[in-house]
């Protein structure tokens, strides 16, 4: 089974308002809840702090986030949008009714309670201020303790504010983007590790900067998206490119659109316009590219070739190995 709590506070008691945490969180869990065919995926349960009649407070999000990673389920993943403090002892994630900061939750909180979860896979994203300073140990803050299957994506670094642009959390829009497809690999597989590449590409070394800190074997998929590529399509490219390096050779009888009738250009093969076809796929994802031609179709007419690129030797390999 997997879980996850997602939270989300504008409404503080006695600190200044946010305005995007709670429809970031609404984002988040809309788009953890099922998989882009539908199917389900996390059951979340989600917090809101919206006023003084809807406030999350210290007491319940700690005994909720106790709750998330007390069981043995396959994935827990925990999300936080609101405030957070920092000061000589640690880190800390802001309830409502948060007073001076360190009355609320301390990140070692949240940390020991997914140290020591049966969970097979425990993630944690912080999009709060100074939440980069998650796992490390204040007197040295180089050093984190994760215990393995927890992976952990902070909005900033310890001595960074996590920003609001256009009413939403820059980290958690490029987050919510990545979930969505942005971020998936070629099998439509969305993992923590390809969304912290998303959102490290995307914010320059002038922006907040996010940190990714894991303990992990392999990586669970957080979502699954519709594939660029159909798996049975691309499963056949260890019979295309059967070894590494090999070079496809094209000719004519590969295309089956003609720019103009040439009586002595041959007529197109139904078996060779097939594999073309799946050539053609390959080159729009990146997995092959034309040799001594601008485009496939010139390969083809001008009996060129074409080859695996090196994320297409990549795929192969994976295919060879029935990785999958």
């Amino acid at each position: 089974m997997r879980k996850a709590l997602v939270v989300g506070i504008n409404y503080y008691e006695n600190g200044q308002p946010l305005y995007g945490c709670v429809d970031d969180a609404h984002g988040v869990k809309s788009v953890l809840e099922r998989n882009s065919d539908g199917t389900v995926n996390f059951g979340v349960k989600l917090l809101t702090g919206t006023g003084p009649s809807d406030l999350v407070t210290r007491y319940e999000l700690r005994d909720q986030i106790r709750e998330l990673f007390a069981d043995d389920n396959e994935t827990a993943l925990f999300y936080f949008s609101g405030h957070g403090h920092i000061d000589a002892t640690g880190g800390y994630i802001l309830t409502s009714d948060a007073k001076t900061g360190d009355d609320s939750i301390p990140l070692s909180d949240v940390l020991t309670f997914a140290n020591i979860s049966r969970v097979r896979n425990r993630i944690i994203i912080l999009d709060s201020c100074h939440s980069g300073i998650a796992a490390a140990k204040p007197s040295s803050p180089a050093t984190s303790e994760l215990t393995e299957g927890l992976t952990i994506l902070t909005a900033s670094a310890a001595d960074q504010y996590a920003t609001e642009q256009n009413g939403a959390g820059v980290f958690t829009t490029l987050l919510i983007d990545g979930l969505n497809g942005a971020a998936s690999n070629l099998v439509g597989d969305v993992t923590p590790g390809s969304v912290y590449a998303h959102i490290d590409q995307s914010l320059g070394p002038w922006d907040q900067r996010p940190i990714f800190k894991t303990n992990v074997k392999s990586f669970v998929s957080l979502r699954k998206v519709q594939a660029p590529i159909c798996l049975s399509d691309l499963q056949l490219i260890t019979e295309l490119f059967p070894t590494p390096g090999y070079i496809f050779h094209l000719d004519p009888t590969f295309e089956p659109e003609r720019a103009t009738i040439d009586p002595n250009v041959p007529d197109p093969i139904p078996e060779n316009t097939a594999k073309f076809a799946i050539l053609q796929k390959y080159c729009r994802v990146n997995l092959v590219v034309p040799i001594d031609a601008p485009h496939m179709w010139h390969a083809a007419m001008l009996s060129k070739s074409c080859k695996l690129t090196v994320l297409g030797e990549h795929y192969r390999r994976l295919v060879e190995k029935k990785r999958i």
